[in-house]
């Protein structure tokens, strides 16, 4: 069985791998033997990140925001130098905007959907030729998007187009997997609930105990979670699972 989750030797680009559940993504591939690129809009929280990660393995940063197609082509120009193929893309960078419903901005609307939805799109299409170098029917290329629950249910808290921005997501993600399943590259969604993030730290310090009452496991995910399933979805352990929206949620859709 260890052989079917054995990760050594490929090579993976994690965006917003400098902190939260990218971080804790690309964690969990270094430590398993994976060369990592990880990607976010802040140099010096990027680099910062992968020196730290770098004492684990090999990690490296390459800065870019994928809201902006001309940050796409930077971050692939850059990557494709560095290796001549992929074997697992995680888009994980996100953004988000609260807003009372009257209130709620048209900026607040552009830079969470070019962020959380186009830039998913436009990163893997220009990945797609270092993604299929990689591939085999056997072993296939990984692309493993990070959704929410947010996308599946309505959520607590006035986020209006992050929600929308994960629900597009889900859907790309199953209209992707179709086109890519003849290339030999599966394409996965992950839709986290509570996890302690950086992006979820205002949350917690209003109603921590609100959020974790919802969840039936009585806590919040932490990195073995999101790490585990990541390895299954980028090994021979999931090389026949593609198309699929996973919540990890603590049974939080389960109990909805």
């Amino acid at each position: 069985m260890s052989d079917i989750f054995n990760l050594e030797g490929k090579t993976a680009l994690v965006t917003g791998g400098s902190r939260g559940i990218g971080y804790m993504i690309a964690h969990g591939f270094v430590s398993r033997g994976v060369k990592v690129y990880i990607s976010s809009r802040k140099a010096d929280v990027c680099d910062a990140a992968a020196r730290k990660l770098g004492e684990l393995g090999d990690c490296v940063s390459i800065p870019a925001d994928i809201s902006k197609i001309e940050e796409i082509d930077k971050l692939v120009a850059l990557v494709a130098a560095e290796s001549s193929g992929i074997n697992i893309l995680v888009n994980n960078a996100g953004a988000t905007w609260g807003a009372k419903l009257d209130e709620f901005p048209e900026a607040g609307w552009d830079k969470v959907l070019n962020t959380n939805s186009k830039g998913i799109f436009f990163l893997t299409q220009k990945l797609l030729p270092m993604l299929e170098s990689a591939a085999t029917k056997e072993n296939p290329a990984s692309v493993i998007n990070i959704g929410s629950i947010d996308g599946l249910h309505t959520s607590l808290f006035e986020n209006f187009s992050y929600g929308a921005s994960k629900a597009a997501v889900h859907h790309m993600t199953k209209v992707l997997a179709t086109h890519l399943a003849p290339r030999s590259i599966t394409v996965n969604c992950i839709a986290p609930g509570p996890f302690a993030t950086d992006m979820m730290a205002p949350m917690i310090e209003q109603m921590e105990e609100t959020i974790v009452g919802q969840v039936p496991l009585k806590r919040m995910g932490g990195p073995d979670d999101i790490a585990g399933l990541t390895t299954l979805l980028a090994s021979r352990a999931g090389a026949y699972i593609t198309g699929t929206v996973i919540p990890l949620d603590g049974g939080v859709m389960g109990a909805s």
